[in-house]
């Protein structure tokens, strides 16, 4: 009798542990190229509504270095946690997510490089549908404000891409040179979203990241901006990541 109940407190106490493991309630998003954290407003606010502590990065699009720097410093406070990163935001996660706080990651119409790839190697590996993105001065880069509705976020409210065009971020040229030195997703979980309406990301370029990941990857009929237009799915793939841990 001594020993079943030995036994059962021992399997009672794994499963405790289990469970806490897998209660992951922090959530850290990174936004792309071109945008800042704003942009995830309507993600951020299911999270939050669902019990999530959601913590956005405003990287500085400098350099390559300082974003995940920049992204490092909240995976600091965050505790265990879900890191999602959009576009050139999967770059940043890529490297970041080595951090002990990240138990999976999530790549949002993204770049999920390998080590030694740059964005803009990808890029031109497999070319996207738009070639509007011109220089701005200083070694800095935006997307031309006049194709930036048909780009970057055709199934956004006009206002809103309009908004989004006048107010981007410009990112610096040695940001989308720079080289990944670590692949977070080769030793933790990963989720990708492909945006098969995607022209500043071939999609066949996200769908091919996402394979050799080995990413459980989900379709969507969206811009590059699904993140905002497709706000509902985005979150429930990333509530999944979160429950999966």
């Amino acid at each position: 009798m001594k020993t079943y109940a030995l036994a059962l407190a021992a399997m009672l106490g794994f499963a405790l542990v289990s469970a806490a493991q897998a209660a992951v309630k922090s959530v850290v998003l990174v936004h792309g190229a071109f945008a800042d954290g704003s942009g995830w407003r309507p993600v951020v606010d299911i999270l939050e509504h669902d019990g999530y502590s959601v913590y956005v990065a405003q990287i500085p699009e400098t350099t390559f270095e300082a974003d995940v720097a920049a992204t490092k410093y909240i995976l600091d406070r965050s505790g265990p946690c879900v890191l999602v990163g959009h576009s050139y935001g999967g770059m940043v996660i890529t490297e970041a997510g080595v951090h002990a706080s990240v138990k999976s990651l999530v790549y949002v119409a993204a770049f999920q490089p390998n080590i030694g790839e740059s964005a803009a190697e990808l890029n031109g590996k497999t070319p996207p549908a738009s070639n509007d993105i011109s220089p701005v001065g200083g070694g800095f880069l935006q997307v031309k404000p006049e194709s930036f509705s048909e780009d970057f976020a055709a199934d956004v409210p006009k206002p809103l891409a309009h908004f989004m065009a006048i107010s981007q971020v410009p990112i610096s040229t040695q940001a989308f040179t720079a080289k990944a030195t670590a692949a977070a997703w080769s030793n933790k979980p990963s989720y990708a979203v492909v945006a098969k309406r995607d022209r500043m990301i071939n999609p066949d370029l996200e769908r091919f990241m996402a394979g050799r990941a080995k990413s459980q990857t989900t379709e969507l009929s969206g811009s590059h901006a699904l993140y905002i237009s497709h706000a509902k799915d985005v979150a429930a793939l990333i509530e999944k990541a979160a429950k999966a841990e």
